[in-house]
Formats: C-alpha cells, sequence, structure tokens
C-alpha cells in the first residue's frame, strides 16, 4: 500500500473518503493524469465495501443457500440436518469485503495513488490538514479537494445504543452468536435486508416500519408483495407502527410499539436500529470554510462544487439517493469536470435502487402514483411470474414485472420489479429509458427463452394490450 506522509505536499487533487464516491474519484483523476492522494481514517473502501453493501450481500447468499436447502426436496434432491451457522457466515462476509478492499489497494497502487492514513479536514481551498493516530498534525496543499466521507447509521433520539442490546448495522454484521428473538426498527431497504436474513437462518424477527408500508419509496404494489411474502413466511411486521420506548434494564430489552390497534409490549434479546444514515459532515472544515448545508447536507451545483471555491463534495454528504452506483457516478462527473471535460449532469432521476431480499426488489423512475401526482395519464402493465417458465423451473414464481408509460407520448416512466434476480434485469430499463426506447421497440426486441427477463417484454406488452401470456 502506498503512504506518503512529509509535510506541504503538493496534489493535484485530494479527496477525503475512501468510499465508493472517494475511490472512484481518485482512480478517474488519476486516468486523466492528475497526481492524486487519498485520506482515509477507517479502512479502505468505506462503508459500502466494508460495512455496507458487500457483506450484507454476502450475508443475505448464505441465507439464501439455507432456505434452499430447505426446500432441496421441491428439486427432487434429498438433504438432511442442514443447520446454520452464523459465525462462519459472517467470516465468509468478512472475508469478501477484505478480498475488495485488497483489490482497490492495489487500483491505487496502479495508478500511483497516494494513501495517507488519519483523519482528513479542508483549512483552506487549497489545503487539507491530516491528523495521524498519534494525534500528529500534517498540511497538504491541493490545486482541488473533493470531500466523499459518507455516512453512518442514523441513531433514534433517546433509545439507547451499546452494540448488545441495542445496535446499529456494524455490530448486526458481524454477531459471533445468533440471537434467538430480535426486534428492527425500519423497513426500508437495510431494515428488509437484516429482517430476510436473520428471519431465514431461524431467528424469530418483529419487523417495524413507521410509513404504512415497507420499502415505502418503492411502488405500493412492490411493497405490499414484499410485506406478503414476509408474512407469509412467518415473520411479524408492524406497519404505520412506531417504537415509543426502549427499556434495557434487564437481562433482554423491552420495547413498546405503538399501532393502530393500540400499545404493544415486546421482549427480544437484542434491537437493531435500521432508521437510515445521516452524513459524516462533522469536523471537516465546513464551518470554517463558508461551505454550506442544508438539512445536514453539503450543497452543491450540478457538478458537485460546494460553495468553497475548488471544494467539491460527493456521495452520502449531497442531497440524493444514498447509494453506492450513485455516488460512483458523481465521482466521474465531479472529476472530469475538473479536468476540463463536458461530462453531462447526472440524471437523479433515472437511477436504478435494488433491495436483495427474497423476492429481490428493483425500480427506477416513477411510481404509478408519483406519475399520476405530476400529471400524466398513464398506460400501465404487469406481468406476474406466475406465468413464467423459468420462474417456474427455478421455483421461484413469486411476484412480478410492472411497467408505466406516458400515454400521450409513450414515454417509459418507470419500472418496478419484485422476484428473483430482478436486480440484475432492470438495467435493461435504465438504459431503454436513457435512449428514450419505446415500448414498441421492446415488444420487436426479441427476448430468450425461458428466462426471467422476458417478463418485461411481456408486461410493455401487456401495457398496450398485446401481452401473449397472461
Amino acid at each position: 500500500m502506498t503512504t506518503m506522509t512529509p509535510v506541504d505536499a503538493q496534489y493535484d487533487l485530494i479527496v477525503i473518503g475512501s468510499g465508493p464516491a472517494g475511490y472512484v474519484a481518485a482512480i478517474r483523476a488519476a486516468q486523466l493524469g492528475m497526481q492524486v492522494a487519498v485520506i482515509e481514517q477507517e479502512a479502505v473502501g468505506g462503508i459500502c465495501l466494508n460495512w455496507g453493501c458487500i457483506p450484507m450481500k454476502a450475508l443475505v447468499k448464505s441465507a439464501q443457500v439455507f432456505d434452499y436447502l430447505q426446500h432441496a426436496a421441491d428439486f427432487g434432491i434429498q438433504v438432511t440436518a442442514a443447520q446454520p451457522d452464523l459465525c462462519a457466515m459472517v467470516q465468509r462476509s468478512r472475508a469478501i469485503a477484505a478480498t475488495m478492499a485488497k483489490g482497490i489497494d492495489y487500483l491505487f497502487k496502479k495508478h500511483n495513488i497516494v494513501l495517507l492514513k488519519g483523519h482528513g479536514k479542508v483549512a483552506s481551498p487549497h489545503t487539507v490538514t491530516l491528523t495521524l493516530s498519534a494525534g500528529v498534525t500534517r498540511h497538504y496543499c491541493a490545486q482541488h479537494i473533493i470531500l466523499a466521507t459518507g455516512g453512518r447509521n442514523r441513531l433514534l433520539p433517546g433509545f439507547p445504543t451499546d452494540g448488545t442490546k441495542v445496535m446499529g448495522y456494524r455490530e448486526a454484521l458481524a454477531l459471533s452468536t445468533q440471537p434467538a428473538t430480535m426486534l428492527i426498527i425500519g423497513g426500508g431497504a437495510i431494515g428488509c435486508e437484516f429482517a430476510y436474513f436473520y428471519h431465514t437462518i431461524g431467528t424469530k424477527v418483529t419487523l417495524v416500519e413507521r410509513q404504512p408500508y415497507l420499502l415505502s419509496l418503492e411502488d405500493e404494489a412492490i411493497s405490499k408483495q414484499v410485506y406478503q411474502s414476509f408474512t407469509k413466511s412467518g415473520m411479524q411486521v408492524y406497519t404505520a407502527a412506531t417504537v415509543t420506548a426502549v427499556d434495557v434494564k434487564g437481562a433482554n430489552p423491552t420495547v413498546t410499539i405503538h399501532t393502530a390497534a393500540g400499545e404493544i409490549s415486546l421482549a427480544c434479546d437484542t434491537i437493531l436500529s435500521a432508521v437510515g444514515i445521516m452524513a459524516n459532515v462533522e469536523n471537516i472544515g465546513l464551518e470554517e470554510n463558508g461551505i454550506l448545508i442544508e438539512q445536514g447536507k453539503i450543497v452543491v451545483d450540478a457538478y458537485y462544487r460546494t460553495s468553497c471555491e475548488r471544494v467539491y463534495a460527493i456521495g452520502d454528504v449531497i442531497k440524493g439517493p444514498a447509494l453506492a452506483h450513485v455516488a460512483s457516478a458523481e465521482a466521474i462527473i465531479c472529476v472530469e469536470k475538473i479536468a476540463g471535460l463536458d461530462p453531462e449532469p447526472l440524471d437523479y432521476h433515472n437511477i436504478p435502487t435494488c433491495t436483495y431480499i427474497t423476492p429481490e426488489v428493483a425500480s427506477v423512475g416513477y411510481t404509478e402514483k408519483a406519475a399520476q401526482e405530476a400529471g400524466y395519464s398513464v398506460k400501465v402493465g404487469v406481468f406476474p411470474f406466475s406465468a413464467s417458465g423459468k420462474a417456474h423451473t427455478a421455483g421461484a414464481s413469486e411476484g412480478f414485472v410492472k411497467v408505466i408509460f406516458d400515454a400521450q407520448y409513450g414515454e417509459w416512466l418507470g419500472a418496478h420489479m419484485v422476484g428473483t434476480n430482478v436486480a440484475e434485469m432492470i438495467s435493461e430499463v435504465v438504459v431503454a429509458r436513457k435512449l428514450e426506447t419505446t415500448a414498441h421497440e421492446i415488444q420487436n426486441s426479441v427476448h430468450p427463452h425461458p428466462t426471467m427477463s422476458e417478463a418485461i417484454m411481456e408486461a410493455v406488452a401487456a401495457a398496450y394490450g398485446g401481452a401473449i401470456h397472461i
């Protein structure tokens, strides 16, 4: 790993943070001929690689394999005494994260990117201070500075978090002992993924969401399907409900849940707070340099320039979806603009989102309700996986593909999917919307059979009254 800590070293670009925003910005800048340094106070790769996307998906895959084994007889295979081993699952998850971190280390070396370990802070529009673990401070100069400090687990006010009885996502990703019971507060993507994982390997999970639906940003039809799938599997789910009190005095925490039917008191082994993330904007030099913040996020323009000349911000510290692929796209646009190129601003309305549960969720663009509220007259097509030959052969006929078009001009407004491997299918819609593809062109693009992806073609056909298999 390349490390350099001379006082007053000069770089073209210093990036503070090495997550999907920071490391991508650094690599793209190096490709464009810049001398780049990255400051990171924890592990290279940031939260996504070390304590988010990658280790979480590794755990989810372990749960899926275990679930396959429970239903092996459905495929004509006899398996006996399959048991989940949480420690082994966590070890696999951590090993995958470590391997990916080594990959970024390799890329830094390949592109001659200097890694500086410690806490970075903007001292001026051209200077960054680095505080080492021993408290020693170094100063580095740069023509440009990018803030990519990411986010962290949002904590519920007044709820004691000790990492054991009440925990955040980091602790939940690395438990050494599987809890018998777990209460999860928050039914967004993070909460649903943890709920699916722990419930599938045998923990009795209770999921509480304050909104009327799980995954409340998704189309209502998707949210209802996820709720149905979770409750059908035996998970206890409360929507339009809030945790109003937590008592951790006893051996097991007790929570009070307010629901439409009244108050519920529930004891559990552990509580997971999964109510979202908050930006890491403290102690990075924002106030001292007049860098504007609104609602806890750094204010930027279309090319990620802050109110301080030559200081930029990308990723979870700015307004927008807190998603790794969004952060990486912002990084490339930001750096290319710094380099004098003419990148196209990011279209935030064509960003895919995925939730890695079973059945999987993927979506892009308007929901049906949002499209109608925006004034569109819509054509909607739905194709259920119960009509898909490939879904049946995979033992995964749960879910559907839903597409939404503008009835007047044929614009593809949105697509929403729930089912096996739909996260691998949504890119077709993203590209099609980018190219302003019409429904006619999709219907006349031959999709392979049997595949899950032909459900997209069928759903588009359904919107215009031409579906064959429903």
